[in-house]
């Protein structure tokens, strides 16, 4: 991939003046038209050689455009927010909305290229992180975003003549960086583990453009050039483009029973049972919220079910048991304007806590494959190819010790009936019950079929669904906190887990 840049390319003074006036111009057009579509973002990412010339190129691109609407970013080692969340969260947190652009500089990439330089990664850990980046971007860009990956390249004579002449000079040389020699000293091995990582993460939608750095005008005129070219492309692509489905099919149901069909719903536990039992499982969790491990890991708590089916009840019998400094409740509802303006995981990502935090979510990332699927307000590919992106990131967050906890609570359509007349007939009880309600129960069907579907899709052995039958909304609160006290114990006090048992 590097032969291409090392050709010598260049500009003289004349040609570059000329260019640079053409090109200035056609970014700031593009620029706007990307802001006025506002269906898209821009990922524009920077890499390469010491010296090549990424904070220049970013420079430039910031004095040529509206710096309004383009941000830079750039990673360095995490600090202690980043480490207490999952590697991920930091370069979603700086995603661009559509209609915006972004630079980044190195991106998801810092760390395998990092690794690379001073390190022999661990191949397994390695191969782990490029199917992580593969993934991430091929989501990024079945949402729309338009990622351009830029390495930024200097033959090795030519890095070794700028190292020089930058620690030379006192003008330039905090330009020089230790870890730059190194680079140089082991420019032909480097180059080779770099080659690869490029060649291995060159794809269809999100390409890498290796831009030969010897010469600044050459370079600065490529690298506008082709943001133009791309991003005119994507405006023409993104209005006409048909999404295909590309994943395995759903097996419907041959004689028409479905997962949630078979669920039992009913129980017998009484109100006192209830009480002398609540009392018990919230001091439990209490104790394991303060166990000494539980500041190594955090919980995401999931609930998903139907409409009255004591999710609201079932997070509040949770949150009585712990410290208020210790969790979140985020309930989810329609996106709001800023987050339709980013990938729909996105408003999942900024809320996931650090460590020794629990975060509670009432409806959840499932709305894609539930109410955006029953609704249609996500096209059959998107849903579709959401099953997938969802175990992606909940294996992401899981190995990052965040423990997932997903509950499902199913109630009968009688049970549903009667506690939506009952919050009708009870003063304090009216907000929870809206039109939109009784508009869902006319597709009653539709959710089942689809909740049966993203529970087989989605229970992973890092990441199982609880289903719990609610028509006795005591049982399935007490089924809630055992499933939870469990989890949380496997992961913090397994040994104390196992004496529970033999006692």
């Amino acid at each position: 991939m590097f032969a291409a840049a090392e050709l010598g390319h260049a500009l003289d003074k004349e040609q570059y003046k000329l260019a640079a006036d053409q090109l200035r111009q056609k970014l700031l057009s593009i620029q706007y038209q990307l802001k006025e579509r506002g269906d898209f973002p821009v990922i524009i990412l920077l890499g390469g050689v010491p010296t090549a010339g990424r904070g220049q190129v970013a420079n430039l691109l910031l004095e040529w455009m509206d710096p309004r609407h383009i941000a830079t970013h750039a990673f360095a080692a995490p600090n202690d927010e980043e480490r207490a969340r999952p590697p991920y969260w930091r370069y979603w947190r700086v995603l661009p909305p559509k209609g915006k652009m972004a630079i980044l500089f190195g991106g998801w990439y810092s760390g395998p290229m990092w690794d690379q330089l001073t390190s022999q990664p661990d191949s397994v850990h390695y191969e782990h992180e490029l199917s992580k980046i593969i993934r991430l971007e091929k989501m990024l860009s079945d949402e729309g975003a338009l990622i351009l990956k830029f390495w930024l390249h200097l033959p090795k004579e030519q890095l070794r003549k700028r190292l020089k002449k930058y620690a030379n000079d006192p003008r330039t040389s905090w330009r020089f960086d230790e870890s730059d020699t190194w680079f140089a000293d082991h420019y032909d091995e480097v180059m080779t583990s770099q080659e690869d990582l490029l060649q291995r993460t060159n794809l269809a939608d999100a390409p890498w453009r290796v831009i030969e750095s010897t010469d600044e005008r050459y370079r600065d005129i490529t690298v506008g050039t082709h943001i133009v070219e791309a991003i005119s492309h994507h405006l023409e692509r993104s209005s006409v483009r048909q999404k295909r489905v590309d994943v395995a099919p759903l097996m419907p149901s041959i004689d028409g029973v479905r997962l949630l069909d078979k669920l039992p719903l009913d129980s017998t536990l009484s109100k006192a049972e209830y009480l002398e039992q609540l009392e018990v499982l919230q001091g439990r969790l209490n104790g394991l919220t303060r166990h000494p491990d539980f500041k190594k890991h955090s919980v995401v708590c999931v609930f998903e079910g139907m409409d009255a089916a004591g999710k609201g009840g079932a997070i509040r019998r949770i949150t009585a048991a712990l410290d208020a400094r210790q969790y979140r409740t985020i309930p989810i509802a329609a996106p709001t304007e800023e987050e339709r303006a980013q990938p729909y995981l996105w408003r999942f990502w900024r809320h996931l806590p650090p460590h020794g935090q629990i975060t509670l979510f009432d409806r959840s990332w499932y709305g894609r494959v539930l109410v955006e699927r029953v609704e249609n307000f996500a096209s059959r590919a998107d849903w579709m190819r959401a099953y997938g992106e969802i175990n992606d990131f909940e294996a992401q967050i899981s190995s990052a010790h965040v423990i997932v906890v997903k509950f499902w609570l199913a109630i009968s359509n009688e049970e549903q009936l009667r506690r939506f007349k009952e919050r009708e007939a009870i003063e304090y009880k009216r907000f929870k019950i809206t039109d939109e309600d009784w508009r869902n129960r006319e597709k009653w069907d539709a959710y089942i079929e689809a909740g049966s579907d993203l529970i087989e899709r989605t229970s992973t052995a890092i990441a199982p669904w609880h289903l719990i039958g609610a028509n006795n909304k005591y049982a399935a609160r007490l089924e809630v906190l055992r499933h939870l006290c469990d989890r949380i114990e496997a992961a913090v006090a397994p040994a104390g887990k196992k004496k529970r048992k033999s006692s």
